[in-house]
């Protein structure tokens, strides 16, 4: 009893120990960010410096102004370290199956709504359409072929037709290729585009939606937690 007692869960790392780890995991993918987190923060603190001596404002003024140089760097430099991040995380997934899901799971912005699960599948591809709802309209994504997932494509525009005539439906692929929307600027592609709709109907409208998804397909993975991707070894 004594000895369980004495033994505890190991401690999750304080706030400065995982940026350290992400910032390690993620210069191994990302050469420059090194240098773009040094620039973030350093540039601010030489303003801030610079803006003292310029103002000769006394001691308080060359205490304050390199202090808040300090401060704007340090928000910069995590800044700049966490997109980096989430750009490589999503890069590592990119092409695996249920990563636009990963994305619609932890990064639509500004008022977007969708689900991880997809609203399609290919059964032979596993190639997968996912919906999504925002001030945009209705957007169907497709994760796999463009030609092979058309018709799926046509027939899942046709089901929201059906209950949503008036409403826009767009269509983006992700992918590499041109014409394609990379799987990193999915969110900011969305969030973009020309608003069409009230905040209150994008609620009204995914709510509508979601009777389509009741019985909706399986046997595709749900979204990929991107932070936890692994990159692949080389061969």
């Amino acid at each position: 009893m004594a000895k369980d007692k004495k033994t505890s869960a190991p401690k999750e790392p304080g706030r400065i120990k995982q940026m350290w780890q992400v910032f390690q995991t993620t210069g191994k993918h990302d050469k420059q960010l090194t240098a773009l987190v040094l620039l973030s923060l350093i540039l601010p603190i030489l303003a801030g410096v610079l803006v003292a001596v310029l103002l000769k404002g006394g001691i308080a003024s060359m205490i304050l102004w390199p202090i808040t140089g300090i401060l704007v760097g340090v928000l910069l430099a995590m800044i700049v370290l966490g997109r980096r991040a989430e750009r490589t995380a999503y890069r590592q997934i990119a092409g695996q199956t249920g990563a636009v899901g990963a994305v619609i799971q932890n990064a639509l912005r500004r008022g977007w709504q969708g689900t991880e699960m997809p609203v399609a599948v290919n059964p032979r591809t596993q190639e997968a359409i996912y919906r999504v709802v925002g001030r945009g309209g209705i957007v169907l994504i497709t994760e796999g072929s463009e030609s092979r997932m058309q018709r799926l494509r046509g027939d899942e525009e046709r089901k929201v037709k059906r209950i949503l005539p008036n409403v826009k439906v767009t269509h983006l692929t992700v992918g590499v290729e041109e014409g394609q929307v990379p799987l990193e600027r999915l969110s900011r592609t969305l969030v973009k585009m020309p608003k069409t709709l009230k905040r209150a109907q994008v609620t009204q409208i995914q709510n509508r939606l979601m009777s389509l998804q009741q019985n909706g397909p399986m046997g595709i993975p749900k979204g990929i937690d991107p932070m936890r991707a692994r990159a692949q070894r080389p061969r």
